[in-house]
């Protein structure tokens, strides 16, 4: 019973990770190559105000869709996914942020987005555990900045 649990278990981690680097390559690539148009109809006026800043700053959205565009490929053919899982979260946080406090009526796919990225998170937990220890480990080096 738990080999075919574990099983079904890979097969489900392979489709969540596919979806979700096909979502967000998918909106990189439309976003960056202007494919497509995003439409403020029915948007608060907040939430307009801050895509349109972020719009306008002619930086901020090409770094975004490019940093979309990568992560979304990696996720895709599972090549360093817990990077790509870690350039994500913070746009992750931000596509939150906007639906549940700008823009209420998109906080459902918000919400199933932050559950997706934290489930992967989790399942690639061993990439992250070393990073979130909370005292340098001496099983490597220290870098030393002094040439003796």
């Amino acid at each position: 019973m738990l080999v075919r649990m574990t099983k079904a278990f890979k097969y489900i981690n392979v489709v969540v990770r596919v979806l979700f680097g096909a979502l967000f390559a998918f909106s990189g690539f439309t976003g960056l190559f202007g494919i497509g148009s995003q439409s403020t109809d029915g948007m608060s006026a907040e939430a307009v105000a801050f895509a349109t800043a972020l719009g306008e700053s002619g930086f901020i959205m090409p770094v975004i869709k490019v940093v979309e565009l990568v992560a979304g490929i990696m996720l895709l053919v599972n090549r360093f996914a817990p990077l790509a899982l870690a350039l994500l979260a913070p746009l992750v946080v931000g596509i939150f942020g906007l639906h549940v406090l700008l823009e209420p009526s998109g906080a459902v796919i918000a919400v199933v987005l932050a559950v997706v990225e934290i489930y992967l998170a989790w399942v690639y937990r061993h990439a992250f555990v070393p990073m979130l220890r909370p005292a340098y480990s001496n099983a490597m080096p220290s870098p030393s900045l002094s040439r003796s």
